[in-house]
């Protein structure tokens, strides 16, 4: 079965590079856009993994990634957190709001995937309801 992959990215070029690059890499991928629509998108999609930009215009990722964390049927899927403002203490931070992976921008292509691949191949199975 196709892991599923939810992006959310504000910025129209790293959203189209990530879910092009994810794409090419044989998962199926759902963009949004808008950060306030992530954790309705997160139920609708069932994703095996979040790519979060922490730095989204209207709303925190790291607020987004701690409602992930305390919802029972999100709980479970783990978080690749990206950002451009990658100062002192940050990645802690971020891993402490709840994310399993952690990625300064710009993001490389190997180095992603190979995030990517280690966080959907450890995370546990989906469950169908």
């Amino acid at each position: 079965m196709t892991k599923r992959i939810l992006v959310v990215e504000d910025n129209d070029l790293n959203r189209k590079l990530f879910c092009d690059v994810l794409q090419a890499g044989g998962f199926s991928v759902e963009p949004v856009a808008d950060g306030n629509l992530a954790i309705e998108a997160a139920r609708a999609f069932t994703p095996n993994l979040v790519v979060m930009d922490i730095q989204l215009q209207d709303v925190s990722g790291l607020d987004l990634i701690s409602i992930l964390k305390h919802d029972a049927d999100l709980c479970e899927v783990p978080v690749l957190a990206v950002t451009a403002y990658a100062g002192k203490g940050d990645e802690q931070r971020i891993r402490e709001s709840g994310a399993e992976g952690y990625l300064a921008k710009p993001v490389s292509i190997g180095p992603f995937m190979a995030a990517v691949r280690g966080l959907v191949d450890g995370a546990p199975k989906a469950v169908a309801s």
